[in-house]
């Protein structure tokens, strides 16, 4: 059975500004667009999401898997957006059961940009269950903080929005996407990933937010036993992950990183370590058959 008929829906992703600096000297400059996109499934009005609108049919599959209303991606038809009226029309086969009761209950998180979910927070979690044997080399989590200090981004351009990765278990850059709000961001990766056929179980995520309890519910969702950031995480974050057997890694910048759970999950390489700081990229390098990173990644 083939997937979704999907649009190919196009926006701008920055917008330019006119200002003033504290000389009254005039310049312009990018900032991130930000637009609603109103999610209609089967003509009835569901959400609004607040968007970059980079990727948004892929956002809107992400979103109905994450929040559960779409348990297969064989149940939806079609996905059409059109940005002249900023709305996301999803054709479901056969309806959404109860989706008055299930929408009806809403819990506002953490998250910016679009941080709230449909249900208990904790419902089914501990239904949710990850690869036991899934294994990450230190080596590899410094690749991947390497790769995405490298990323062109609409960040290094306009600031102010958030990105989400996914990587291979060798550190493989899969998919990339930033949106005004990292769960927005997370969505997008998990329809796209949906829609190619792309399994959780040997990959890596990594976001530039926090390790919400909702960031570490959708990882989990997604099947993903690593999730990793540049920020910290919450009290309610570390315990889902506990509870759904995740390694979280915070604090992930140059060659410092705080592991807070599954830590059997981590291969830890010292050796890596054993040399000055300038020769670590170099060590990196070498231990994961790479060509040399630059010794900045060494810096914290």
């Amino acid at each position: 059975m083939s997937g979704p008929q999907l649009s190919n829906a196009s926006a701008a992703l920055t917008h330019e500004v006119e200002v003033l600096d504290e000389r009254g000297r005039r310049s312009t400059i990018a900032i991130p667009a930000e637009r609603p996109l109103t999610v209609y499934v089967d003509k009835r009005e569901l959400v609004t999401l607040m968007t970059l609108g980079g990727a948004p049919e892929a956002l809107v599959l992400g979103y109905l898997r994450n929040q559960r209303l779409v348990a297969a991606l064989d149940e939806v038809l079609s996905v059409q957006v059109d940005w002249s009226v900023d709305a996301a029309a999803v054709v479901t086969r056969h309806g959404i059961a109860d989706l008055d009761q299930r929408t009806a209950q809403r819990v506002v998180t953490t998250g910016c940009g679009q941080g709230s979910v449909f249900g208990g927070l904790m419902d089914d979690v501990d239904q949710l269950s990850l690869p036991a044997d899934a294994r990450l080399r230190q080596s590899t989590v410094y690749r991947i903080v390497e790769t995405i200090r490298g990323q062109q981004s609409i960040y290094k351009k306009a600031g102010s929005v958030h990105g989400c990765a996914l990587f291979s278990a060798g550190g493989e850059l899969l998919y990339f996407v930033e949106d005004v709000g990292r769960h927005n961001a997370v969505d997008a990766i998990a329809g796209r990933m949906w829609l190619d056929g792309v399994a959780g179980a040997d990959k890596v995520f990594y976001t530039t937010g926090r390790l919400t309890s909702e960031m570490v519910i959708k990882g989990a969702q997604m099947g993903i036993p690593f999730l990793l950031s540049r920020s910290g995480t919450t009290q309610m974050g570390h315990m889902v992950a506990e509870r759904v057997g995740m390694a979280l890694l915070a604090r992930c910048t140059g060659t410092h990183f705080l592991l807070l759970t599954g830590q059997q999950r981590l291969l830890f390489e010292p050796q890596l370590l054993a040399a000055p700081a300038p020769a670590v990229g170099q060590a990196v390098g070498q231990a994961m058959g790479q060509a040399t990173l630059p010794a900045t990644a060494a810096a914290d």
